[in-house]
């Protein structure tokens, strides 16, 4: 599948057969590079808004005419295409919602997924659009919008998974050796089911390669990232498992991804939300990240509070 531009018109377009892997590390190869470039550009910084009155950013953006959005280079969520493009579910969202709010062209700035919330609150761009996960932690550093979709896990695994690995505790139990990208949400659910040693790589296809070369025995990422790398790869020596439901503090876990504010911007986020609320009850939203690999399943009508104090 090679998902859609982040386009206004482009929502509806049918997928297309998996992609070659060296597309995939073509697309790595145009983040980093499109990464140095927004690091070296010396573009001009929106100052962040005063926390008496919500914040005037949204007026500012318009009067620029541009939004900057933090991404992590992830599939599907927000990366850079072969072609150089953003791309992904949230870019393409962003593309749609920020044009309702007067602002017409969307700008990557792309950084490693550890780095988003300093790099928002720092100033180097506007909001996070890189399907971040909501927690209470983050929460305290960041403004969440609404979530546009929830999710659980799954697990890259050789051929015929021969150590049978379905949930964390299985990892825990046989000593199978871990991985997951950097700053995962997978982390902490892999150490509370009492897994031991955890690899952190790159990226997703930086998951598959390791397990296909024998270095980890699973690597640990969203359930439509997971499903859609093995895809678009077309692997023949490796295979995603069935969803995988993460437990903390003995509850299962559904964990929800939104786009991210500096905490002074209520207003921004709030109009933000005015527009993602209409496209959930259109059927809109699904339209927009259906060619991303999500489902029906994956929609939800959770909000940011919830989640902010889960």
């Amino acid at each position: 599948m090679v998902p859609v531009q982040a386009d206004d018109n482009d929502s509806g377009r049918s997928r297309r057969p998996g992609i070659r892997r060296r597309a995939l590390l073509t697309g790595t190869a145009a983040l980093v590079t499109a990464g140095a470039v927004g690091a070296s550009s010396g573009c001009s910084r929106v100052a962040t808004a005063d926390t008496e009155d919500g914040g005037h950013l949204l007026q500012q953006l318009r009067a620029k005419g541009t939004v900057r959005l933090g991404i992590a280079g992830e599939q599907p969520y927000g990366y850079i295409g072969k072609d150089g493009k953003i791309t992904g579910s949230a870019p393409a969202i962003a593309t749609r919602i920020f044009r309702r709010l007067g602002v017409d062209r969307v700008e990557p700035f792309p950084t490693e997924f550890g780095s988003l919330i300093f790099g928002l609150n720092s100033l180097q761009f506007d909001v996070v659009a890189a399907g971040m996960y909501i927690t209470p932690e983050r929460c305290e550093q960041v403004l969440f919008a609404d979530p546009e979709y929830q999710m659980k896990d799954a697990f890259i695994v050789p051929k015929g998974n021969p150590k049978k690995l379905r949930t964390y505790e299985d990892i825990a139990r046989t000593g199978a050796r871990m991985a997951t990208g950097i700053g995962y949400a997978e982390i902490d659910y892999a150490k509370e089911a009492g897994v031991k040693k955890i690899d952190t790589l790159p990226d997703q296809l930086a998951g598959l390669l390791a397990v296909e070369q024998g270095r980890v025995d699973v690597f640990a990422g969203t359930a439509v990232t997971v499903r859609n790398v093995v895809e678009q790869t077309r692997s023949t020596k490796v295979e995603a498992t069935d969803e995988v439901t993460p437990i903390m503090d003995g509850k299962p876990v559904i964990d929800a991804g939104a786009f991210a504010f500096r905490l002074p911007e209520r207003n921004l986020r709030d109009a933000f939300n005015r527009e993602l609320h209409k496209m959930k009850r259109s059927g809109e939203l699904l339209e927009i990240m259906r060619p991303f690999g999500f489902t029906k399943d994956q929609m939800t009508t959770l909000t940011a509070k919830e989640k902010c104090r889960s």
